[in-house]
C-alpha cells in the first residue's frame, strides 16, 4: 500500500515534475502533489508524495528531510492521516449574538 509523505519548506518554484524525479531516487511515486492557495494560484511552499512501499517511504524521508532541494532545506516526514477539514462558504460563521 501506498505510503503519503509531507513535504515542507518547498521553494515556490518546485513543481510537482521536479518533486516526483528528486523523490523517484527512492523508489516507485504513486503520486506527486503540490499545494496551491486558491485565491492567488501560487505554491503554499508544501506538498504531499506517495511512495509504493513503507521501505520506499521510510528511505525517501531519510534521503531527503534536511536536504537541500532548490535552495531551501527540506522538511519531510510521514503525513498524517486525518480527513480534509470542511471549508464554509467564507462567509460569517460566528455566534448569533
Amino acid at each position: 500500500m501506498a505510503k503519503k509523505l509531507y513535504v515542507g519548506n518547498l521553494s515556490y518554484n518546485t513543481t510537482e515534475d521536479g518533486l516526483r524525479t528528486l523523490f523517484s531516487g527512492f523508489g516507485s511515486v504513486a503520486s506527486a502533489k503540490i499545494i496551491f492557495d486558491r485565491e492567488t494560484g501560487n505554491s503554499k511552499g508544501f506538498g504531499f508524495i506517495e511512495m509504493g512501499t513503507d521501505e520506499e517511504a521510510s528511505a525517501a524521508i531519510a534521503g531527503t528531510n534536511g536536504r537541500e532541494f532548490e535552495g531551501r532545506q527540506l522538511r519531510v516526514n510521514e503525513a498524517m492521516d486525518k480527513p480534509r477539514r470542511e471549508r464554509g462558504s467564507g462567509g460569517y460563521s460566528g455566534n448569533n449574538w
